[in-house]
């Protein structure tokens, strides 16, 4: 099977309908997509049975390109494939040998190839090699704003519904790693009875440890309607519980908020939630009532000041132009500039 460049779900797809490629170039920065698709090929490309002849897996520390190819070039036996797979790649130095073998790769061989911490030069040879004959994968690090839907998609594979504030809260609160997140994830779910499988704020208040009423979500969703006293009360339980909102969650937070607040602002069409999601390719639904609500309390003046506002107090908080002052104080700062 010939493949162009793939997404995680393509790949997977593919791989349910046990459409192997020879090849799978698996690289990037995210190494749980690359985990799972090595994970799914080692668990499912073969039976148990055929394993033990057919399934090789070798670590880049202890292995060179020159004998991944000999081994690739080898042929299955009782079986319809053979799977190697080379983890830790990123630890082999010359590919000479891999693109030499990708030139005419054996058809009953599938050969996974994890490029973790970073991505092999696409101008190589090897790259296009393994495009033109199998898959080329980057995984990429999932960035804030990406995690809500990773979240309600992981929970819909389920059959988990999630309140959005509870989304928000998770994602807030455990950030872009992905193996900690679906590990909280897994905490909820076996803790759901079959006659109740939504996840609301108050489970994950008791199961992850945030608080439903002081939390970055909260902090954003009371800074929008401008409710000076709850956003105060927030910022002084952050300030004596730091564990549970710290400066470097809420900065880039806000920044999101205020930076698709100005986009907005000079949108020439902003004003249904349809103009809304359009503009900043998001779903419709709450978000969008959210930035209908910001757009009247904020200014593109007060906004630009804001945005200019949060740069500063980054860099006050990793030490440029501040001797002294606490990151608990430069939040208070923050917000009464926010609000006033």
């Amino acid at each position: 099977m010939a493949a162009k460049t793939a997404t995680f779900n393509s790949i997977m797809s593919d791989l349910r309908a046990r459409k192997f490629s020879p090849i799978y170039i698996l690289m990037g920065e995210e190494a749980y997509y690359i985990d799972k698709i090595a994970d799914y090929v080692a668990e499912n490309a073969l039976t148990p049975e055929e394993r033990d002849f057919n399934q090789t897996v070798v670590y880049g520390l202890d292995t060179t390109a020159a004998q991944v190819a000999d081994m690739a070039r080898r042929f299955p036996m009782m079986a319809e494939y053979q799977v190697i797979i080379v983890k830790e790649a990123q630890n082999i130095q010359s590919l000479d040998a891999l693109e030499k073998y990708l030139k005419a790769p054996v058809a009953s061989t599938i050969l996974v190839w994890c490029h973790k911490n970073g991505t092999i030069d696409r101008r190589k040879k090897v790259v296009a090699l393994a495009a033109s004959s199998g898959v080329v994968f980057e995984s990429k690090k999932m960035r804030d704003y990406e995690l809500p839907s990773f979240i309600e998609n992981y929970m819909k594979e389920r059959n988990v519904g999630i309140d959005y504030k509870a989304t928000q809260m998770i994602a807030d609160h455990i950030g872009s790693d992905l193996y900690r997140l679906t590990s909280e994830l897994e905490k909820i779910f076996i803790t759901l009875s079959d006659s109740n499988r939504m996840v609301t704020p108050e489970i994950v208040e008791e199961k992850i440890g945030v608080s439903k009423d002081f939390n970055t979500f909260e902090l954003r969703n009371v800074i929008v309607r401008k409710d000076v006293l709850k956003a105060n009360q927030i910022i002084n339980y952050f300030d004596k519980n730091p564990k549970t909102g710290s400066i470097y969650s809420m900065l880039p937070n806000l920044f999101s908020l205020f930076q698709n607040l100005m986009i907005l602002h000079y949108a020439p069409k902003k004003h249904t939630d349809a103009d809304i999601a359009a503009a900043l390719d998001v779903k419709p639904g709450w978000g969008t009532k959210e930035y209908a609500i910001a757009m009247r309390n904020y200014s593109p003046r007060k906004t630009m000041d804001i945005i200019a506002k949060i740069r500063e107090t980054d860099a006050k908080s990793k030490g440029l132009d501040n001797p002294n002052t606490p990151a608990g104080e430069l939040m208070k700062e923050l917000i009464f500039f926010i609000l006033h």
